[in-house]
């Protein structure tokens, strides 16, 4: 064709040479045009992507920071934090270079400067805020935060401002490429005019070569009309059959409109791979979508994903899912750093690609038959420098470069998804571990609760002693030779004294344990009638029913309080001194007599002023049930108004008139102030005195044995302070405990020396209740019927008893849950009937028995290899402090506390037939 324009020049006369220029000024001003369209075109192409790419960078910066913020307030782990710095310091540089490409149009920059307040108030009035009250564990401040939750609201106009800034750079991008469509038009309308003035003039002449250029020109303008009418088809194509300039031009169009279109393709690719990886949690289930997604993207037919997996030498690259894959076996499981293309791809942090893979292992498999790989791309993906996952494709074609530069755009965003995946199933794994641990913990506390009581009890032993003994020690020197024969009198008098109470504490004891064993099968067959499970009994029955079981329990009540008084005198308590935390006092009171306010329409006001310490050395044990007998006479005389607790600093006119000796030291005052019946001012020291009460008659009005403010107050002695009583009659009264804290005595003492006489005055732990059982009624019932009945259903128990009633009453409930229940009267007739039959599931083993007690009966059962595993579960009605350790030592595996609690009874039940089943 060039040769053939050189012919026809030389075939034009001279006289067209003129107009021959002309046309060639004509192309170039065209081409110049056309170039500079071209130059237009990839200006704009390039800018819309680049703004496009800063708007999508700052959103991503800010839904980075809120999820590190949010991730960072929920864990406390610091590595939430890194995505919220970066974040932080990478978006003022995403929007600085964004101002740069938008500072030509004010509204823009009236819109990114919004943008730019709504980030900075985010981070400064909740990004900032929640991570330093995270850091300094204010976790009141940051639920109140979050139920305004500003920053969401911030979050969400963030996200809406720069969609609307993205939507309106897309409509001036549409009114560029209309401008340009515009000028190109009146570009095509000049190029027509030129054209006809020189075909007329030189139709005549040179109307074949003429009609030729302006043949192609036209459908050169016409494919780039069709291009620009279309809005920005870049796969429409130019096509030119001549063999000149023209063409040249049209394949370098077309050339720019192939890398356009490369560029956007791959950037649609990114975007739905980006999006595809949203609300996923399992490293799997993100695998497999990877590769579905992918796959028919890249052509590829086969695909395998390895995820990184384990620390240090025993890191290996693990397969989690397949695409296309015929054979399950086909491939290896796992592969060790640099071990083959998938180790060494990882170990050197570099993609492999296999054109040729003659005798590949791999067989793609279609509905058609089998065929080998042509081509195989091994991609490692990582995250901040580490390979977190190696991917491996195949395909029967070759890949392409544009598919290994989609691949590497999507390679820094994927090892992200990876991470953020792994990461959110550590949490969830960390979270079920933490409530499996919590569940543990809250076992262990309640045994170390158990042991914790014991200790107090023998370390209040060992002060007792030791402070009788220095008094003593002081007594014998201050007496002289002269009163030698009134201190002779005196012992006399306290060893008769001695006596005397001894005989009193045994009588106790003693009265306790009778009391208990008829008093247990009354509370299980009044609790058993109460139930009225088989619904034998009528509403009224039952309630009859309820009412024998809560007396029973006001029964159990008062021997408690018997005990402890017993206990008091004899000198046998045991303190126990520990930091005890006063910011927890309202809040277990709160849970304590709540409903009780509620069920007699009372207001409940607890205050804990603000400069009140919070720890306080003293025993925790004895101050709560101080205040738990205090806030119960509150409730009890109350009937309209309201009960209040108060904790403040006491004064020091309080200390030094009442504890003058704790001067020096902190004291609370803790102050419980009712709105009742009052107390008459010659009655308001009389109360304090065991068995008295201020309607002490025999028609009087309110119930209660009148020991509980007689044990408050001997408890406030030993906790070294004083109750100080202020009441009006019929307006109400305000009981005040000062309480000193004493972080100089020692953690465990005795009180007093009389061991011998305290021991008989001891009771079981689970007995020592404050507050009467009409008082601070059942709130929480358990039902673990669901639980228990296979567990408990067809198992053998032997029930060791020598009382009737109490053997009639266990009887019947054990049969209720299904078991199948074989008594003994005593132990010799137990070790009779376990000589014979050997399958028991558990024993339960009174201890007083006659001719052969539970202890004797408990260790011959042990010599047995047969029985040495099996439960025993030891039954007593004695109030000794002992009787736990003796029960274990004989070989009972628990031990539990006449009159029975049967949910205590079967909840111990149920964890020894759980361990027997193990076993």
């Amino acid at each position: 064709m060039r040769n053939l324009r050189l012919n026809i020049r030389w075939k034009i006369l001279i006289g067209y040479f003129l107009i021959i220029c002309f046309v060639g000024v004509s192309i170039l001003i065209v081409s110049s045009r056309i170039s500079s369209l071209q130059g237009e075109i990839e200006t704009i192409t390039t800018r819309d992507i680049e703004v496009h790419n800063l708007i999508s960078m700052i959103r991503y910066n800010a839904i980075s920071m809120e999820t590190s913020q949010r991730g960072y307030v929920i864990t406390g782990t610091d590595n939430y934090l890194d995505p919220y710095n970066r974040g932080k310091s990478e978006w003022e540089a995403n929007y600085n270079a964004l101002y740069q490409y938008l500072s030509y149009d004010p509204s823009s920059i009236k819109s990114l400067e919004e943008i730019k307040l709504t980030i900075q108030n985010w981070i400064t009035e909740a990004g900032e805020p929640t991570i330093a009250m995270r850091k300094a564990n204010n976790t009141q401040g940051i639920i109140d935060f979050f139920n305004e939750d500003t920053g969401k609201q911030q979050i969400d106009d963030l996200r809406a401002q720069l969609e609307n800034l993205r939507q309106k750079e897309v409509t001036a991008t549409k009114n560029h490429i209309v401008e340009l469509k515009n000028r190109n038009d009146i570009l095509i309308i000049s190029l027509y005019l030129m054209l006809i003035i020189v075909s007329i003039i030189s139709f005549i002449i040179v109307s074949f070569v003429s009609g030729t250029i302006v043949k192609t020109i036209k459908d050169v303008v016409k494919t780039i009309t069709e291009i620009a009418s279309s809005g920005g088809d870049l796969s429409t194509r130019i096509t030119v059959n001549t063999h000149d300039e023209i063409k040249d031009l049209a394949d370098a169009t077309n050339n720019l409109l192939e890398n356009l279109n490369d560029q956007y393709w791959i950037q649609e690719k990114v975007a739905e791979v980006a999006t595809m990886n949203q609300g996923i949690n399992d490293v799997e289930t993100l695998a497999g979508s990877f590769l579905t997604k992918l796959s028919p993207i890249l052509n590829a037919v086969y695909g395998v994903f390895y995820i990184r997996t384990g620390n240090g030498d025993s890191q290996r690259l693990v397969k989690c899912a397949s695409y296309a894959a015929s054979d399950e076996e086909i491939g290896h499981g796992s592969f060790r750093l640099g071990e083959g293309l998938i180790g060494q791809a990882a170990l050197e942090k570099r993609t492999f690609l296999l054109n040729t893979a003659p005798g590949h292992r791999i067989n793609l498999t279609s509905g058609l038959g089998k065929m080998e790989p042509k081509s195989i791309l091994i991609i490692p993906f990582e995250f901040e420098g580490k390979v977190a996952a190696v991917v491996e494709f195949a395909s029967v074609e070759s890949f392409t470069s544009q598919h290994l530069k989609l691949l590497e755009q999507i390679e820094s965003h994927f090892g992200v998804a990876i991470n953020s995946v792994q990461g959110r199933m550590e949490v969830e794994r960390l979270l079920s571990e933490s409530q499996v641990m919590t569940e543990e913990l809250q076992t262990q506390t309640e045994e170390l609760q158990t042991q914790s009581e014991e200790l107090q009890m023998q370390q209040e032993e060992m002060r007792m002693t030791t402070e009788h003994l220095e008094e003593q020690n002081l007594f014998a020197e201050q007496k002289t030779k002269e009163l030698e024969k009134a201190k002779e009198e005196l012992e006399t008098y306290s060893e008769q004294l001695r006596r005397s109470s001894q005989y009193k504490s045994n009588f106790l004891a003693n009265m306790s344990h009778e009391l208990r064993t008829p008093l247990n099968s009354i509370l299980i067959l009044s609790q058993m009638l109460a139930e009225n499970e088989n619904e034998t009994l009528s509403t009224e029955e039952a309630a009859y029913a309820k009412v024998i079981h809560t007396s029973g329990n006001d029964l159990l009540t008062l021997i408690d309080d018997i005990l402890d008084l017993s206990k008091v005198e004899a000198g046998k308590i045991i303190l126990t001194m520990d930091e005890v935390n006063v910011s927890e006092i309202p809040e277990h009171m709160n849970l304590l007599f709540s409903p009780v306010a509620e069920t007699k329409n009372l207001t409940f006001h607890i205050q804990l002023d603000s400069d009140v310490p919070q720890l306080l050395f003293t025993d925790g044990q004895r101050l709560q049930q101080i205040l738990k007998n205090l806030l119960s006479n509150a409730f009890k005389f109350t009937k309209n108004g309201s009960v209040s607790l108060t904790i403040e600093n006491a004064s020091l006119e309080d200390i030094q008139k009442h504890i003058p000796e704790h001067t020096g030291d902190h004291v609370l005052a803790i102050s419980v102030a009712d709105t009742g019946i009052g107390i008459p001012v010659d009655k308001q020291q009389l109360i304090f005195e065991a068995f008295q009460q201020v309607d002490g008659e025999t028609n009087r009005q309110y119930g209660g044995t009148g020991l509980g403010l007689s044990i408050c107050n001997e408890f406030t002695k030993l906790l070294r302070g004083h109750i100080i009583i202020d009441s009006t009659l019929h307006k109400g009264s305000v009981f005040t405990l000062l309480v000193p804290s004493l972080p100089d005595m020692e953690k465990e003492q005795l009180v007093f020396l009389n061991q011998e006489i305290a021991a008989t005055a001891e009771r079981p732990l689970e007995a020592a209740a404050v507050v009467s059982a009409p008082d601070v009624a059942d709130y929480t019932v358990t039902n673990s019927t669901d639980y228990e009945g296979p567990l408990f259903k067809g198992k053998n128990i032997l029930l060791v008893e020598d009382d009737s009633r109490n053997i009639f009453a266990l009887v019947k409930v054990l049969e209720n849950k299904g078991m199948n229940v074989t008594v003994a009267n005593n132990g010799k007739q137990c070790l009779e009937i376990i000589e014979k039959r050997t399958n028991f599931d558990l024993i339960l083993m009174d201890i007083m028995m006659p001719i052969m007690d539970g202890y004797e009966t408990m260790k011959a059962i042990r010599l047995d290899p047969t029985h040495k595993h099996t439960p025993i579960i030891a039954l007593t009605a004695k109030a000794m402090k002992s009787d736990r350790e003796k029960c274990l030592d004989a070989g009972a595996s628990d031990y539990i506390s006449k009159p029975l609690n049967m949910d205590q009874l079967f909840s111990l039940m149920r964890v020894w037939l759980t361990k027997q089943v193990g076993h």
